[in-house]
């Protein structure tokens, strides 16, 4: 675990475990077993204040049948000061260790040089940090986990029971993996290409292919994808997202897109001092004249009244 880390993630993976090792809630470590390791024995401070204390030295790591890093807080300097962990990791690689990468773990096994050539899962909220920091590597950021032969991340939050689900299903079944889900009161395992949920997500829908589509548009306004191209990263056929758009929400993919960039324009226009030129571009529109004209069409005022008019 980093310092900072995510506790949320770390208690929901651990006790999807925990709940999977025994019958009933006795929480013996019977059918699976996990410690917390450490270079040294120092408590480990999570991002809420609450310690946890390492069961032991990292020592030979070929007594695991996986690593998982659990990450959190996200900070330059945290990203550095555990730049000890580098090594480790790679030699769990070399010696064929899965590796699991909870919340901005992942970042980790990115620095550490272990994730080229896989896909990696990162939660919409890091998405611009992660392209930040790692210049030219794409990470998924539309699903809760994602599964790439031998590395597995998630998100973070809820999606590490539902990784930790994935893997007791895996290895004791589906009936433990149910069973622990059903303790800590979620309704069923979710898989990994299920949508991540978003803060800011307007447009509701129940398709999880849509709400896929939707936020992958979300994480593309600046350069907004063709239909054809967003489909293609979706693994599916521009005719098969635009009848699912036309089917659930009565209208055209493409006009869904136009709203979510109009919506994120409406609220830097209420929220912060960019100048109009500036929310053009960064909504996908070419200049500011293109944007105003938009603009203008769907809200009968043009972006400068819009802002105007909430001041007062």
């Amino acid at each position: 675990m980093l310092q900072r880390f995510t506790l949320g993630a770390f208690a929901n993976f651990v006790d999807v475990m925990r709940l999977a090792a025994d019958d009933g809630d006795r929480s013996r470590p019977i059918h699976c077993q996990w410690r917390i390791i450490s270079p040294d024995m120092a408590p480990i401070l999570s991002s809420c204040g609450v310690a946890i204390s390492p069961h032991e030295r990292i020592g030979d790591l070929r007594r695991f049948d996986y690593l998982v890093v659990v990450g959190g807080v996200l900070e330059e300097e945290s990203l550095q000061v555990d730049t000890r962990f580098d090594k480790h990791l790679q030699n769990a690689a070399d010696a064929g260790i899965p590796l699991v990468g909870l919340c901005t773990g992942s970042f980790i096994l990115h620095r550490a040089g272990l994730m080229h050539g896989y896909r990696c899962c990162v939660s919409w909220f890091h998405n611009s940090d992660f392209l930040r920091l790692f210049d030219g590597l794409q990470a998924v950021s539309d699903q809760i986990f994602v599964v790439d032969r031998d590395r597995l991340t998630c998100s973070g939050g809820a999606s590490a029971a539902h990784l930790a689900a994935f893997l007791v299903d895996r290895h004791l079944g589906k009936a433990l993996a149910a069973k622990s889900l059903r303790i800590m009161m979620f309704d069923n395992a979710a898989k990994g290409e299920t949508a991540q949920p978003t803060g800011s997500l307007k447009v509701v829908v129940r398709d999880e292919i849509l709400k896929r589509a939707v936020l992958l548009m979300q994480h593309n306004l600046e350069v907004p994808l063709a239909i054809g191209r967003l489909a293609g990263k979706l693994n599916l056929s521009k005719r098969l997202i635009e009848r699912r758009f036309r089917s659930e929400l009565r209208t055209s993919p493409q006009a869904i897109y136009m709203q979510i960039r109009l919506d994120h324009a409406r609220h830097l226009l209420l929220r912060t001092d960019k100048s109009i030129s500036s929310i053009a571009l960064e909504c996908g529109f070419c200049d500011g004249s293109h944007f105003s004209r938009v603009f203008r069409a769907y809200y009968l005022q043009r972006p400068q009244e819009f802002r105007s008019q909430d001041a007062r």
